[in-house]
């Protein structure tokens, strides 16, 4: 077999100091590898971590519950958790389910990092 990951490996990049991109479909396969690198994150306790969905194509409930668990860990010790770059499917998803509400969503990575006071 070649070095290919297989469809169920995400790709995880962390090009920037506590920002996490990630590519590709989180669903429950994905998942723990999600958590994985969060909470490697989580453990620096970083005053911001931001998750960077630009090249996310689908996210189902586990997905969701990898998130929301992260956020809850962040603001556990007054962190701040922020999303970005939600493309339209994963806007939708968040809209339909409301979590536009319960996240701090911005249009990209830069206006995440740029955030004051939010």
């Amino acid at each position: 077999m070649g070095e290919n990951p297989s469809p169920a490996t995400p790709v995880l990049r962390q090009d920037r100091a506590n920002v996490l991109a990630i590519e590709g479909d989180i669903d429950l396969h994905v998942s723990p590898a999600v958590t994985e690198s969060l909470n490697a994150m989580i453990k620096k306790k970083p005053e911001r971590i931001v998750i960077d969905l630009s090249r996310v194509t689908y996210i189902d409930s586990a997905g969701i519950a990898v998130l929301i668990l992260a956020m809850q860990e962040v603001e556990a010790y007054g962190g701040k958790f922020f999303l970005s770059g939600l493309q339209e499917t994963l806007r939708s998803i968040f809209e339909t389910s409301r979590l536009e509400r319960v996240f701090r969503i911005f249009p990209d990575v830069d206006a995440a990092l740029a955030a004051r006071g939010v």
